[in-house]
C-alpha cells in the first residue's frame, strides 16, 4: 500500500499540473523510480532488476496514466492511479514502446528529465524507436520543473525523514556497545546494521566509512577485515530507509583514544557545521552555505597543510534518494525554500591524504533551519 494518503499525491498532481502549465507542457513522460513513486506511492524493490522498463505518462490536464510489465499490475492497483496499461515483460520486441506511442500520439511538447541527475531507464534503441513515432512532437526538458518541485518536502515527507533520522540516531548513540579495539572494520559494519534495523530501519540500502590512525584514506570503500586499532577514528555514514525515505549522516568515534591532530580535525568541522546551520535560512544559496563551511575550514587548515571539498561538494538534497538536488557547491545558486530538506557534509584531507567528514541533516523552515538528526557530539567520542 501507499505510504501516504491519496490527497498527498493529488496535491503533488495539481502543482505539477501548475508548473507543466506555466512551461507550455502538454505532457510529461517519466522513467525513473524516483519520479515515478513521487507522483503514484508506487514502492518496490523490483526496480534493482534492469530487465524491466517502468513507464508513467503525465497529462497536463488528467492523471497520470501508468504503462508498466504486467508484473507490477496489482501492486499499481493498489495506489490512487487507476488508468494502468501493462504488457508482458520482458519482450523480444515491444517491451512497451507501442503502448507508450499510443499514449503519448495526443501531445506535441513532451516534457522528460534530462538535466543534471536525470536519468533514462529505458534502452536507447527503445527511446530511438519512441522518437521516431512521435515525428510531429518534441522532448522538452522537464528537469528544472521537476526537481523544483521535489526539492520541497511536505509535512508528511518532512516526518517520514525525521523519523528515519532519529531511528539512526539512536543506533549510533549505541556505538560503546557495538565497537571496540581488536574488532574487524567489517564486523563493525555488520554491527552497526544490525542496530538499524533492530531500532526501526526497513532497509539499510547504503553504509560506507573507513577506519584508520587520525583518519580515514576514503569513505565509498566496502569494509575489510582489518581489526580497528588504539588511536584509529572510525568513520560510519548510512543511507538508512523507512517508509522510502533516506536519511545520510555519518559519525566519527575514536577507538581507545584520539590524538591533537584528529581532535582538532573533528573540531573544525563540527565549527563548519554550525557556521552551515546558522547560514541555513530561506533566501540563502546552496552556494552560501559552502562558503561559510568553506572559510571555518581554510581558517583552521590553510592550503597546502590541508584541503578541504576533496568529495566534491558540502552536502545536497534529501528525501527518496539518498542524494537529491541541488548541491552545496561554489556555483549552485539554487536559493534555499522552506520544506527543503538538505545535508551539510563539510570534509577536509591533512597534507598526509587523511580525510575526516562531518555530516548532519536539516530542514529549512520559516525562520531558519531545524535539526533532524540528533546533533554530533562537540567533541570527538572515544570509545
Amino acid at each position: 500500500m501507499p505510504d501516504f494518503p491519496q490527497v498527498e499525491f493529488e496535491q503533488r498532481l495539481a502543482r505539477l499540473h501548475a508548473g507543466m502549465a506555466e512551461a507550455g507542457l502538454d505532457a510529461l513522460l517519466l522513467t525513473s523510480e524516483a519520479e515515478i513513486r513521487w507522483l503514484t506511492g508506487f514502492r518496490t524493490l523490483f526496480w534493482l532488476s534492469p530487465a524491466r522498463p517502468w513507464y508513467l505518462v503525465v497529462p497536463a490536464k488528467a492523471a497520470p496514466i501508468a504503462i508498466i510489465p504486467s508484473i507490477g499490475a496489482e501492486l499499481m492497483a493498489q495506489t490512487w492511479i487507476k488508468d494502468i496499461r501493462s504488457w508482458s515483460a520482458p519482450h523480444p520486441d515491444d517491451d512497451g514502446v507501442s503502448l507508450l506511442l499510443d499514449a503519448l500520439a495526443p501531445f506535441s511538447r513532451i516534457g522528460l528529465p534530462k538535466g543534471r541527475e536525470a536519468c533514462l531507464r529505458m534502452p536507447l534503441n527503445d527511446f530511438q524507436r519512441l522518437d521516431a513515432g512521435l515525428a510531429n512532437s518534441q522532448f522538452i526538458c522537464a528537469s528544472e520543473l521537476l526537481n523544483g518541485l521535489r526539492q520541497v518536502k511536505s509535512a508528511l515527507e518532512i516526518e517520514a525523514i525525521e523519523t528515519m533520522c532519529q531511528i539512526a540516531g539512536r543506533a549510533f548513540a549505541r556505538a560503546p556497545q557495538l565497537f571496540s579495539q581488536g574488532q574487524s572494520l567489517d564486523q563493525a559494519f555488520r554491527a552497526f546494521k544490525i542496530a538499524l534495523l533492530e531500532e526501526g530501519a526497513e532497509d539499510v540500502p547504503y553504509l560506507v566509512g573507513g577506519a584508520g590512525p587520525g583518519g580515514y584514506g576514503d569513505v565509498i570503500s566496502p569494509p575489510g577485515a582489518q581489526p580497528l586499532k588504539r588511536g584509529d577514528v572510525l568513520m560510519l555514514d548510512t543511507g538508512a530507509t523507512r517508509r522510502g525515505y533516506f536519511c545520510d549522516f555519518d559519525r566519527n568515534f575514536a577507538i581507545g583514544a584520539a590524538d591533537d591532530r584528529s581532535k582538532r580535525g573533528y573540531d573544525c568541522l563540527w565549527r563548519a557545521t554550525e557556521a552551515g546551520l546558522a547560514a541555513a535560512r530561506p533566501g540563502a544559496s546552496m552556494a552560501d552555505l559552502f562558503s561559510v563551511m568553506q572559510a571555518v575550514i581554510d581558517a583552521e587548515f590553510p592550503a597546502p597543510s590541508g584541503q578541504s571539498g576533496s568529495v566534491g561538494r558540502m552536502g545536497h538534497g534529501l528525501g527518496m534518494q539518498l542524494t537529491e538536488t541541488p548541491s552545496i557547491v561554489d556555483w549552485d545558486t539554487t536559493a534555499l525554500k522552506p520544506g527543503m530538506v538538505i545535508t551539510l557534509e563539510p570534509s577536509l584531507t591533512m597534507a598526509d591524504g587523511c580525510m575526516m567528514v562531518h555530516e548532519e541533516n536539516l530542514v529549512i523552515t520559516d525562520g531558519g533551519c531545524r535539526l533532524l538528526t540528533p546533533r554530533a557530539a562537540r567533541e570527538l567520542p572515544i570509545l
